[in-house]
């Protein structure tokens, strides 16, 4: 199919982007492929090049933006590190960007045009650019993840599983330029492109993504995040909600086969929770499922943001580190405040709450995270120890799935 060879052509257009893409030849021993694709893989493969564009003009603008002294400045060891790193991503990016363009217009179709990216607000320091960075690539795999179920084409789905292998090595690269934990996960989160726009969506304007997002979250939670902080929160329709008793805060991180489910004024980061974290105001206590296909969005008021929990530092940071990179705090009115303590990478952990939804759209607080397990009393318990435990049934007929225990919900007698 024309769409797939453009796709899975990546390593001859990435020399000659202007070469024609050649329909791929089926065998006799295999079911010929159809000549056209379904209108859902268009839209996917569409709403994949909007990200890709905002992805590539973020990497863009800040390399344009900041000089060698502001990297250093930020607390990087040798800003070549970093500058390197990040042109290596932002040329993946615009290669991405380019391919699925070919792609569909091999289809017969336009990629979505007009789009404009105002990074303004997160642009005003390598600190502040950083965990943003950060952000941008897990809500990258998060997308092409949760849009796998959503692709008819196996040969559309290889091709954007390659490029989505390439998104998670550009996370792991942040995650470790952040002072964060390089893998902290054995699973990510896949995201419905409802969940992307939550998140992303207040970057881009001018165009239409056939994608209606959920309203944003912003945490409004000043000062250091850390296990046992309790967070609050701020959406467009909290004003208009006489009686939060009937609102929950849900905590879904990859691995959990659900998010745990807390009470909305009760929002309490539990003890074990390690990595990327998508943060949720829903209008009941049922918990969200951690598979898109089945996760039912109707219950979510707004929604999700991310916070990034590193409570495992790694030697490989100090390597880029020696001073705290990202180190702002987003507060109520959006503004960002800068922590006056620096500390070191390699000596400390950090937990890094981010919500484009405010105007500076950036937080980070550093502060040791502990290290105990807990447990919380809900539809799902079991909060994860630091190491992974044994994935398997136990005696009671509970599910353990990277260290998360689905425990079932009681039954009224």
């Amino acid at each position: 199919m024309l769409f797939a060879s453009a796709l899975l052509s990546i390593p001859l257009l990435a020399s000659s982007v202007a070469g024609v893409p050649i329909k791929r030849q089926s065998s006799n021993s295999t079911a010929t492929a159809s000549n056209s694709t379904g209108s859902a893989d268009l839209l996917v493969l569409k709403f994949a090049n909007v990200l890709e564009q905002l992805e590539t003009q973020f990497y863009t603008e800040a390399l344009q933006k900041f000089q060698t002294s502001d990297f250093t400045a930020a607390g990087f060891a040798d800003a070549n590190v970093p500058i390197q790193q990040f042109t290596n991503i932002m040329n993946d990016e615009s290669t991405h960007t380019t391919v699925l363009a070919a792609a569909i217009q091999s289809l017969g179709d336009q990629p979505i045009s007009g789009c404009t990216f105002d990074f303004s607000s997160v642009l005003t320091s390598v600190s502040a650019m950083a965990p943003v960075a950060r952000l941008v690539e897990n809500v990258g795999v998060g997308a092409y993840l949760g849009a796998a179920h959503l692709l008819d084409d196996p040969v559309l789905l290889t091709a954007a599983g390659s490029i989505l292998t390439v998104e998670a090595r550009h996370q792991t690269i942040l995650n470790v330029l952040n002072g964060g934990t390089a893998i902290p996960q054995a699973f990510d989160i896949p995201l419905d492109p409802q969940e992307v726009l939550a998140i992303a969506g207040s970057f881009i304007s001018g165009c239409d993504t056939g994608i209606t997002g959920l309203p944003p979250l912003t945490v409004t939670t000043t000062g250091s995040i850390q296990a046992g902080t309790s967070l609050s929160f701020s959406f467009d329709a909290l004003s208009s909600i006489s009686d939060t008793s009937t609102l929950s805060c849900q905590m879904l991180a990859g691995g959990m086969p659900a998010s745990l489910s807390l009470p909305f004024d009760q929002c309490v980061v539990p003890t074990g929770l390690t990595g990327p974290v998508a943060i949720y105001v829903t209008n009941n206590t049922q918990p969200l499922v951690n598979n898109p296909r089945d996760k039912f969005l109707g219950n979510i008021v707004a929604g999700p943001t991310m916070a990034f929990i590193d409570n495992d530092p790694e030697d490989i940071s100090s390597l880029a580190i020696t001073g705290q990179v990202g180190n702002s705090v987003s507060n109520s009115t959006g503004s960002s405040s800068s922590d006056s303590s620096s500390t070191s990478a390699d000596s400390s952990t950090s937990t890094a709450t981010i919500s484009p939804a405010s105007a500076s759209s950036v937080a980070a607080a550093a502060g040791a995270t502990s290290t105990d397990s807990g447990s919380l009393s809900n539809n799902v318990g079991g909060v994860p120890p630091t190491a992974n435990t044994e994935t398997g049934t136990s005696p009671d007929g509970a599910i353990s799935v990277s260290g998360w225990t689905t425990i079932p919900a009681p039954t009224s007698s």
